[in-house]
This record gives C-alpha cells, structure tokens and sequence, in this order.
C-alpha cells in the first residue's frame, strides 16, 4: 500500500478496499474458511453445513428515507447469509453509543431492528453495548453478526460460475446510496426516492426451490454497487461478464441524480437487490419467479459470461459501443453503510 494510514477510500468498496482485505486482513487470520471472501464463512457441521457471517453500520445520516441504521444492519447480515443459500436463524447486534445519544431514537431504532427481524423470521440471539465520551463517536454505530443453515446440497460460490451463464439482477439500482444522500446534504431531486433496504432470504428460498441446483452464485451489491459485485466474480477468473446498459433498471429519479451530481449508478450502492448468476437454460425461470415477488419485480437478464476478454467487466451502451467497466480506486460516496 502508499499509505501506512487508513483513508476513507479504504471503505469504498473499490480498489483499496479489496488491497486491505487481501494483503491486511486475510493475511493476518488466512484459514480455509476466511480465504475464500464470500458474503458468509462457510464451514461444515456434523449434519449440513452453517454459515456465520459479521458487519459493522456506520451509516451517516443514522435516518433516511425508507430506513434506517437499525433496519440497514439486520438486512445486511441477513442479507448475506442468504447469498450463500443459507437460512438465517439468530443474530448478534453490538451496539457502540455516543454519549447524549437520545433515548427516544434509540427505541426508534431498536423497533426497526425488531420490525426487520421478524420480516426475516430470524431471532436476535445476543448483544453487548458499549457507550464511549462525546465525540469519541457520531452518535451510533452497530456490529451485528449472522448464523444459518445451508440445506444439504446446496453449493452456491463464484468458483461454480462458468461462460454462458446467465446474470440476473432483481431490480432497479442506487436506490439506496441515493436516498442516503440526499437526506445527509438536503437534497430535493424532484421525486422521493427511497432506500430500497430489505431482507432478501425469502425471495433467495424462492429462487432456490424453483431451480435449486442450477444457482451458480448470489450476492448483494452493496458498497460499490453492481459494478464493483461483477468485478468481484471476475477477478483472477478465467471468465468475463458482459452487460448491457439498456438491460439494466434505474429509476428516473435516481437517473437524474446521478446526472446531477456526476455518479455511475452502476457504483451506487444497493441494499435490497441481489445478483444472482445461473446457467442459461434456468435464466427465465429464475427471472419469473423474481417477477413474481414484490422485491423482484422490476428484475431483468442483464448479460452473460463470456470466455473472453477474461477477467473483465465490459458494457454494451445503448448506442451499441462497448466499455470496460473497472472498480473505483476511490471513494464516491462515504459511510453509505
């Protein structure tokens, strides 16, 4: 690395996040189960397989529209669990507070965890709170961590991924680090546009009693939104990924504010959308079934895998050109999470 400091870019999802999670982290605690960087460790069991997952929020603002820090950290972690095809059944939540915190919003945001919760049908097993000196953070940050069962034979991971694939994305992107901003800089696009944050396991189980052995690989497009997801999939693979820009669905008003403002939707960051990668002959229906849940509507085959070029994300626009889509090297927008 350049630097011997940690930048904010180094939470951006993109090129120093990765550099940090490879060379900093995965070299101090390398196991088998940590190495392979999915959304959840996976690991076997006397009888099936767990999965066990952990993430911190640090979202600023702490509310937003459609959501809020509470709702964003059970989603989160149930949402990575249920990338792996796992059902998600307890989970932690550590919770660090600032001194002066209010009681009443922590109660606001207690309710939206539990709201979350039994949206998910998962239990919320333990915790721990710790309160720090004014200042010595902003205002509330939590850590929750995640348990559940993969059913037997079920093996979902991006090593199954092969060309001719088909890439499935369930519905309109950059809702939330849209809503994110605008509420953190006051900003009016005209149209309310809220956080799209959801827990995405029922519609997962839904996908998986459908077509069952035929999903390759899940994930949430998170940080960094789907570009950042596909070069995941990509790296030091003997693949690439072809999308098309006309496939992929945006709201206007999210659009328009990316217009504004000078983002990529396709790096804004998502919180209750998944990508889902299936052979060819399962892609419509996979896409139907999404079709008929209200979290997939909007769903669409936004491209394949491809033999060449490999290790690359490439994008046919609208006007018929084509190109590269890479990860950020920096940060576009901060604390989305």
């Amino acid at each position: 690395m350049n630097s011997d400091k940690i930048l904010l870019a180094h939470g951006s999802g993109g090129k120093l996040t990765h550099r940090l999670i490879q060379e900093i982290f995965l070299e101090a605690f390398r196991n088998e189960v940590l190495e392979k960087l999915g959304d959840s460790g996976i690991f076997p069991v006397a009888e099936g397989k767990l999965a066990y997952t952990t993430d911190s929020y640090i979202v600023d603002p702490i509310f937003f529209p459609g959501g809020d820090i509470g709702r964003l950290s059970v989603c989160g972690t149930v949402n990575d669990l249920a990338m792996s095809g796992a059902k998600p059944l307890y989970l932690s939540a550590s919770f660090i507070i600032e001194e002066g915190f209010g009681l009443t919003e922590l109660k606001t945001i207690l309710s939206s965890m539990k709201k979350a919760a039994d949206e998910a049908g998962v239990k919320i097993a333990c915790g721990d709170t710790k309160v720090v000196p004014k200042g010595s953070a902003d205002k509330i940050f939590i850590t929750t961590s995640g348990i559940g069962l993969i059913p037997p034979g079920i093996e979902i991971s991006p090593q199954r991924i092969k060309a001719g694939d088909c890439v499935i994305l369930s519905g309109t992107i950059g809702d939330h680090g849209i809503a994110v901003l605008s509420q953190r800089a006051g900003l009016e696009f005209g149209v309310n546009i809220p956080s799209d944050v959801a827990p995405l396991n029922h519609l997962v189980s839904l996908i998986i009693d459908e077509v069952r052995y035929e999903i390759h690989a899940l994930r949430d497009p998170t940080r960094g939104g789907i570009a950042t997801t596909l070069n995941e999939f990509v790296h030091g693979a003997a693949f690439g990924i072809k999308i098309y820009e006309d496939k992929i669905p945006v709201q206007e008003g999210v659009k328009g504010a990316c217009e504004l403002l000078g983002f990529d939707p396709l790096y804004v960051a998502n919180e209750g959308k998944l990508i889902i990668v299936t052979s060819r002959d399962s892609g419509q229906k996979v896409l139907s079934c999404l079709k008929s849940n209200s979290l997939g509507v909007n769903a669409e085959i936004i491209g394949e895998v491809v033999e060449k070029p490999t290790g690359m994300i490439f994008l046919v626009t609208r006007i018929g050109g084509t190109r590269i889509v890479d990860m950020l090297t920096g940060e576009q927008l901060p604390r989305i999470c």
